[in-house]
C-alpha cells in the first residue's frame, strides 16, 4: 500500500514520496522540522490512512531506550514473594511490554511513532540500532526471542535538539519538512477552517508570514498557532480591515497572544515598530 495523503492533513509531494520510499525500503523514517510543522501528526495520517495500528512513544528526557522494549518489574514480585503470591514463580508475570513489543506482536503490520528522540539522552538512538535493524530482541529475564510478526514502519520525529549518531541516521531514510510557503498553508487552512472568507484569510496569512520575518524572533508562530490565532478570529468574529496593515511588522496583530508564546518577542516586536515609526 502506497500513502498518498488524507482529507485532514496536506502532505507535500516530497513528503509522501519519503514515506513510501521508508515503505519501500523497510527502513525508519526519520523526519526533522520546526515545531508546528505536522511532524507528529503524520505518523497518525499516516496509520489512519494505510488503515494500519498506531503505537505511539513519546520520548523524554529520562526516557530509556529499554523501555520501548520491555521493563521487569523487580519491586512488584520481591512485594509479592513477601507476600506469598504463587505468581512469583513465573517470571514473565513481572514482564511489562513496551511500544516497540506490542507493535512487532500486532496481527496486522503497524506504524510506530518514535516522537521527539532528541530530547533523550545521546546514547538512545544507538541502543536501538539492532532492534530496529533486525525488528528483533532478546528478553534475557525469559530467555526469549520477540521477533516482528510484520515489519512495522517506524516513523522518528527530532527537533534537531541534538545531533543524532551517524550509524543511525545510515539505517534511516530522512526527510526535512520545510515550513509550509504561502500556497501550501492555504489549504492547510482550508482544511481545519472549509468556510472562512478570503478576505479575512489573505489579510491573516499576510499578518502572519509578515510576523515570522521579523529578525531575532526567539520563536516563530508555527502553523498549529496560526490555526488557533484564526480560530479566535473568528470566534470574537474580528473583520479583515481590522488586520490590515500597510506594515504588518510595525503593529502587533489583534489577538497575538496566540503568536507571539514570550514576552521577549512582544519586546523585541515593539522595539522593531518604535524604531520603524522613528525612521519615518
Amino acid at each position: 500500500m502506497r500513502f498518498e495523503g488524507s482529507p485532514t492533513y496536506v502532505a507535500t509531494r516530497n513528503l509522501k514520496l519519503a514515506v513510501n520510499a521508508a515503505l519501500a525500503l523497510e527502513r525508519p523514517l526519520l523526519v526533522k522540522g520546526e515545531p508546528g510543522t505536522g511532524k507528529t501528526l503524520l505518523a497518525e495520517e499516516v496509520a489512519r490512512s494505510l488503515g494500519r495500528p498506531l503505537f505511539a512513544w513519546h520520548v523524554k528526557s529520562t526516557t530509556r531506550a529499554q523501555q520501548g522494549l520491555y521493563e521487569y518489574d523487580a519491586v512488584a514480585r520481591l512485594r509479592d514473594s513477601q507476600l506469598g503470591d504463587a505468581r512469583v514463580t513465573d517470571i514473565a508475570n513481572y514482564i511489562r511490554p513496551g511500544v516497540l513489543w506490542a507493535a512487532f506482536d500486532s496481527a496486522t503490520p503497524a506504524v510506530v511513532l518514535i516522537d521527539e528522540i532528541d530530547k533523550a539522552d545521546l546514547e538512545f538512538p544507538n541502543d536501538l540500532l539492532r532492534e530496529l535493524d533486525r525488528m528483533e530482541f532478546y528478553v534475557y529475564e525469559t530467555q526469549r526471542t520477540i521477533a516482528a510478526r510484520h515489519r512495522p514502519l517506524v516513523v522518528i520525529t527530532s527537533n534537531n535538539e541534538k545531533e543524532l549518531p551517524d550509524a543511525f541516521l545510515r539505517r534511516c531514510f530522512f526527510h526535512y519538512i520545510r515550513f509550509p510557503d504561502r500556497e501550501t498553508m492555504t489549504e492547510i487552512v482550508a482544511v481545519h477552517f472549509p468556510g472562512l472568507k478570503r478576505a479575512l484569510l489573505a489579510e491573516a496569512l499576510e499578518a502572519f508570514f509578515d510576523l515570522r520575518e521579523v529578525p531575532g524572533l526567539k520563536k516563530k508562530p508555527s502553523t498549529s498557532e496560526l490555526l488557533d490565532w484564526l480560530k479566535l478570529l473568528l470566534a470574537e468574529d474580528i473583520p479583515p480591515e481590522a488586520l490590515k496593515s500597510k506594515d504588518h511588522r510595525t503593529v502587533l496583530p489583534p489577538l497575538h497572544g496566540a503568536l507571539l508564546k514570550n514576552e521577549q518577542d512582544v519586546h523585541l516586536f515593539e522595539r522593531v515598530a518604535f524604531m520603524a515609526r522613528a525612521g519615518r
